[in-house]
Parts: C-alpha cells; structure tokens; sequence
C-alpha cells in the first residue's frame, strides 16, 4: 500500500467516525430528521413506467409530510446529466434522493458525495454502486416468467429472439432470467440476445422489423419491456408475420393489447407505485436512523389474455 493510499484511507476513517460521532451527539438530543425535501432522478418521463414512479413518490411522500418539497429530474439515460442533478441536489441539501441510475458504476462518486453530505441515497427500478438501499422488481424472475411462457405456448419448439435494451441493471437481469427459463427447452433456439430496441416503441419496431427481415422463420419474441413489445407487435403485424410476444412491465398499454387481436401473449408485471412507495418509507427510516433492508426486490405475477380482467393495473392505484 503507498503513501498516498494510506493518506486518503486515514482521512476516509476520520470523516466516518466524525460522521458517527455527530449521529451519536444527534442522537443523544433527541432530534430527529423529518422528510423536508425530496429529489427524484429518473431516466425518462415519455415511459409511463416512470410517470408512474414520479405520481407515486409524490403521494408516499405527501402521506408521510403534506408539505414536503419534491425534485425531479429526467437524465435520458445519461450519467453525465444525472451526475450534474446528483450535484444540484448536493447544492440543495434535499434530505431523501431517490435515483434510477443510467449506469451501476457511473454514478459512484457522485452517490458518495451525496451521502458524505447527509444525503440518504436510495436506488429505485436499477441498481447503483453505494447507495444505501436499492428498491427493485425481481427482474430476474420476471425475464424467467415471460420466457417460460413463450417456450410452452411455442410447445417447446421454435426460433427466437431476445430484444434487448439499455444495460442498466433490470435489462440485464430480465435478459439474464429469459435465459435461465430458456435452458429447459432445448427445442428453442435463441437467434439474437444483444441487439437494443432503446427500450421505446419507436426503437423496438425498428429492431423488429431488422429482424423480421434477417430471421423469416421466426416464432417468438421476448422484449425487455412492453414499450418495445407494442413496437415490434406493430412491425410484424404490418409485415403480416404471425409470432408470439411476451414481454415485462404490466403497463396500460399492454393491458389493451392482451385484449385485442395482438400478437402480445403475456407480461411480467410491475408495480412502479409499491417501488416507490417502499423506497420512500424505506429513506425515511435511514434518514431517522431506524434499521431498513438494505435491498428489497418487490415479486412479480405474469399478466396473459387469460386473466388480464382480473389484473389490477398500474392506474388502478391511482382512484
């Protein structure tokens, strides 16, 4: 170890213990800190998923402090732009900070600055390198239900493919549990797993329609979010091309699709209100030093044509 290493370890240990040494002294007052101030970084607001996340944060946070101040700002999936809203909320002194990240080890100094100015950090959707809690679907489990229901509505045999996306953490995993699923079908085979539909309508019927072209015998389709199985469900109808598509989110517009004459079949759902909710509440008691999980996966249920009457949407939660 040189010198300099020991220096910045030394001068690491010495923030900590001041840092214990306050909570201590604070905590010996009595005081304790109320949610004044929340800020909200999220990778779009053109996906519902994330409207959603926004509306509910904002009614846990309101539930929990009528008159808390709420941020939010939208990174397009840019770590350049959400280190610069890290930094502004930094600026800001806002107690809680809730961040979809655009990338796991990206944001890692902007996060440890964050929390070395009293900042609770709570990661929301994806994961983020030293946060203090992350909140999330179980993603791999949702890529593992969509991908098992393809395999047995194509009875074990077919050509397919795995339309990829951005590489933040819940596309990996989702990718990662289509996979896992897919092992248990050796009569499926898997003609392209990396290529990005942009996680939008627009970039999957793009993609779709690349495929369609390169893949004639083609009979599934799993997406790494509805956005992107409404596009490419849209290019193969258009194409009049008969495949199967499943996918994850739950979202309204899947919700319609699984009661039209779309070629989606299915989708692992979400529930962006219950992810924020409990990364708010779970802020909440970090910021008064109660004991929370550091990691929560919220379970996912799969959505099919068969029982999307009975599924209680993202807009439900809202009446």
């Amino acid at each position: 170890m040189d010198i300099k290493t020991k220096q910045h370890r030394a001068l690491g240990y010495k923030v900590w213990a001041a840092a214990l040494l306050l909570a201590g002294s604070l905590q010996a007052l009595g005081e304790v800190r109320q949610l004044d101030t929340l800020a909200l970084s999220i990778s779009s607001l053109e996906n519902p998923f994330y409207v959603a996340l926004v509306k509910g944060t904002e009614l846990e946070a309101k539930r929990i402090n009528p008159a808390v101040k709420l941020t939010t700002r939208v990174n397009e999936y840019s770590v350049e732009r959400q280190i610069r809203h890290i930094h502004e909320f930094i600026e800001q002194r806002v107690d809680l900070l809730l961040i979809n990240a655009a990338d796991y080890h990206g944001l890692k100094d902007a996060v440890a600055a964050a929390r070395a100015a009293g900042i609770i950090v709570v990661a929301v959707d994806v994961t983020a390198e030293g946060v203090d809690a992350e909140v999330r679907t179980d993603n791999r489990q949702a890529g593992e239900l969509a991908c098992s229901y393809l395999a047995s509505a194509l009875k074990g045999q077919g050509r397919v493919v795995i339309q990829n996306g951005p590489q933040i953490s819940s596309v990996i995993e989702r990718v990662a549990g289509c996979h896992n699923a897919l092992q248990a079908y050796p009569g499926i085979k898997v003609l392209s797993d990396n290529e990005d539909g942009k996680a939008s309508r627009w970039g999957g019927m793009q993609l779709m329609q690349a495929q369609l072209q390169r893949f004639p015998e083609l009979n599934g389709v799993f997406t790494i979010n509805d956005r992107q199985a409404v596009g490419a469900d849209l290019a193969a109808r258009r194409a009049g091309r008969r495949l199967l598509i499943t996918s994850v989110d739950g979202a309204p517009d899947v919700e319609k699709a699984l009661q039209s004459d779309s070629l989606i079949q299915a989708s692992a759902s979400q529930d962006p209100y219950e992810m924020a909710s409990q990364a708010v509440q779970i802020g909440v008691a970090l910021l008064q030093g109660r004991q929370a999980p550091r990691v929560k996966l919220l379970p996912t249920s799969l959505v099919t044509r068969d029982n999307v009457r009975q599924y209680q949407g993202w807009q439900r939660r809202t009446r």
